[in-house]
């Protein structure tokens, strides 16, 4: 029940974005990202699986972060539960500042998002925080018991980690490889159906975000898979050293 004993409207998702904005991501890397995001809210089949669920509706916002003192809601939440609902809200979202700032908190975007999923003025089983990021956590507190204390609250993160190539326009080195994702997969992503889906081409930024948002609003699990989880044999990660390299 809502503040004064008003029921919640009753929705199948609600999803906080929450967006890596760092100034290690250069200002075109930082509109690519914004447009991957407005874009798919625009899609057809972004407003079709929305219908498709039991309420046809979901709760969305979306939240930038970079340091442990940034953490800024740019679109409160919004039921989206038609095509112009969504892209209402894409038009909307288009028309923001981009802005960048120092730092990396995973821990601290994630514990904004959780501060948001607290306050939702929507009703769903299920909650999902959907983070992006283009480096390891290394600013504010550890990420892993961060994570631990969300998903033990029933929550669902996914990752959609940054691996853009070496040297990029504002001269970041770029953690290259499968470092980044595999960090996410080890030390961030946690919950029921948690899943990563990594990015290390500008030009895969529009197709992933549009993939990642049809799994999280169907509900579908792209790979299962607990943030604690490794198959035996494989690298493991210290979560809590920023840049640690994998054993």
């Amino acid at each position: 029940m809502a503040a004064g004993g008003l029921r919640k409207p009753g929705v199948d998702l609600e999803l906080v974005l929450a967006v890596d904005v760092s100034s290690s991501m250069s200002l075109a890397e930082q509109r690519v990202q914004r447009d991957g995001y407005v874009s798919a809210f625009r899609h057809p089949d972004i407003a079709k699986a929305i219908g498709s669920g039991a309420n046809g509706a979901i709760a969305v916002s979306y939240l930038e972060w970079a340091g442990p003192r940034h953490q800024t809601v740019l679109m409160p939440w919004t039921i989206v539960g038609s095509p112009e609902e969504a892209k209402r809200f894409a038009d909307t979202l288009a028309t923001k500042p981009i802005v960048a700032e120092a730092g990396t908190s995973i821990s601290g975007g994630l514990l904004a998002a959780a501060g948001l999923l607290a306050h939702s003025q929507a009703a769903a089983e299920r909650r999902v925080i959907d983070i992006s990021g283009d480096g390891p956590n290394n600013a504010g507190p550890p990420v892993g018991p961060m994570r631990d204390m969300l998903t033990g609250l029933g929550i669902t993160i996914n990752g959609l980690p940054v691996s853009l190539p070496y040297g990029g326009a504002n001269g970041f080195q770029s953690f290259g490889g499968q470092y980044l994702s595999l960090y996410y997969e080890h030390c961030v992503i946690g919950g029921p159906d948690a899943f990563v889906i990594g990015i290390n081409d500008l030009a895969m930024f529009e197709v992933a975000i549009r993939r990642k948002l049809l799994l999280e609003i169907a509900g579908q699990p792209a790979r299962p898979r607990l943030a604690s989880y490794a198959r035996p044999g494989t690298l493991t990660f210290d979560c809590s050293t920023p840049g640690t390299a994998p054993r």
